[in-house]
């Protein structure tokens, strides 16, 4: 009660300064607000646009847990410290709190990084333009982190959330009025930016890079490799990983997008806590295999040759699009965007199924960047609004035309 009192007597005494919206932020986030509406209320609930954000946040936390054990046990299996997992998640060399603590030293920084610079620059805008607040980057600042490499440098991540939330969010209005998602916003700016500690075999396990010198005694950075999953198929290599390897999570990758099954855990946690759209994510998942059962139906027609550069991703197994890579993430924490997905039932679905068709589309066609889902979901915010637009047309029409019937 100390705290919630000096709070109050904090946001009274700033009440009317400049200095209010960050007061007002910080009462707000731990504690429900004090104010009630007199007038005009439609709908009477417990939970509020903060609450809301946590709750996405709370379908992440796992992915995040286990993104920390899988970053210590890559780097640990990459040094031959440990053998490869043999029985998933019962796995007592996965498990383990040396693994554990590799990863939370190494994912802990990028985590206050970012809601550090993310949330600092939310407040600077709300205090210079005199508004509240906004609850938006309370998502972003935990998906930045999860959708990076582990070693990538923190100045690094600190430039690119500086410009995925000044150029990304604030100059279109702030929250909700932004047309792109920032986090991927986020992550193209690293992807163009520095491209080269956003791909490649060495960048996505914690000390494969040598540009990174923080090894464990004895390990020679040019002998590990680490790269993922889709970086070998580009390159028509053949991949050490089964299907169970890939769903559970057990091979590298960006932080937070290695378990299928967490993902699939938290997005039905969303669908349930009414949250997240499941139209987007199924939809999203229909379009993703339709593309790859049209590129299996290629690849074993004898259309494409063997040798060409395309022909190892357009021959993977059709459903294990699902598996591998950012998809699944992308799908169900990014593409599911209240602000910048279609807002229409009949939009959803299309929005949705041309995220997964042309995810899966770049993946093939540009070996250079097999993850695709980043560049189609936000190819799709920015079409969203026209899709939205012609599917409200099309209701009118349909209404104009069953009025005409009526009256003739």
């Amino acid at each position: 009660m100390g705290l919630k009192n000096n709070l109050h007597k904090l946001k009274e005494k700033y009440k009317g300064t400049k200095m209010a919206p960050a007061f007002n932020a910080i009462h707000t986030f731990l504690y429900l607000p004090n104010e009630t509406t007199h007038n005009g209320t439609h709908i009477k609930a417990a939970d509020d646009l903060k609450r809301t954000m946590n709750t996405v946040i709370m379908a992440m936390v796992p992915c995040l847990l286990f993104g920390m054990f899988n970053a210590g046990y890559q780097h640990n299996l990459a040094i031959g410290e440990i053998q490869a997992v043999t029985s998933g998640f019962f796995s007592t060399e996965f498990w383990t709190i040396d693994n554990f603590f590799i990863g939370f030293w190494k994912i802990l920084p990028l985590v206050i990084v970012s809601y550090g610079v993310g949330l600092g620059i939310e407040f600077i805008f709300a205090i210079i333009k005199g508004h509240e607040v906004e609850e938006g980057y309370l998502v972003t600042g935990m998906l930045v982190p999860l959708i990076v490499p582990v070693d990538i440098p923190l100045w690094m991540l600190a430039v690119a959330v500086i410009f995925g939330v000044v150029i990304g969010k604030e100059v279109f209005g702030g929250t909700g009025m932004n047309i792109l998602n920032p986090a991927l916003t986020i992550r193209a700016f690293l992807f163009f930016a520095y491209p080269t500690w956003m791909s490649g075999d060495k960048v996505w396990v914690h000390g494969a890079d040598p540009r990174v010198q923080n090894l464990a005694d004895g390990a020679t950075p040019d002998a590990i490799s680490g790269e993922t999953i889709l970086g070998s198929l580009a390159q028509g290599k053949e991949v050490a990983y089964n299907a169970m390897d890939m769903f559970l999570g057990f091979i590298p990758g960006s932080v937070g997008e290695t378990s299928t099954l967490l993902i699939i855990l938290g997005g039905l946690f969303l669908i349930f806590s009414k949250i997240g759209s499941w139209r987007i994510m199924l939809s999203s998942v229909v379009g993703a295999l339709v593309m790859g059962l049209i590129f299996n139906s290629v690849a074993s027609s004898g259309l494409i040759s063997e040798s060409s550069k395309f022909y190892s991703l357009m021959s993977t197994e059709f459903w294990h699009h699902l598996l591998i890579g950012g998809f699944a993430f992308g799908t169900v924490f990014m593409a599911t965007d209240p602000v910048t997905a279609s807002q229409t039932n009949k939009g959803k679905w299309i929005y949705g199924f041309l995220i997964g068709f042309i995810s899966i589309l770049i993946r093939v066609f540009n070996p250079a960047y097999p993850e695709g889902v980043m560049l189609a979901i936000l190819l799709m915010n920015v079409f969203a609004p026209t899709i939205d637009h012609y599917v409200v047309q099309g209701n009118v029409k349909k209404r104009m035309k069953r009025l005409k019937v009526k009256t003739a």
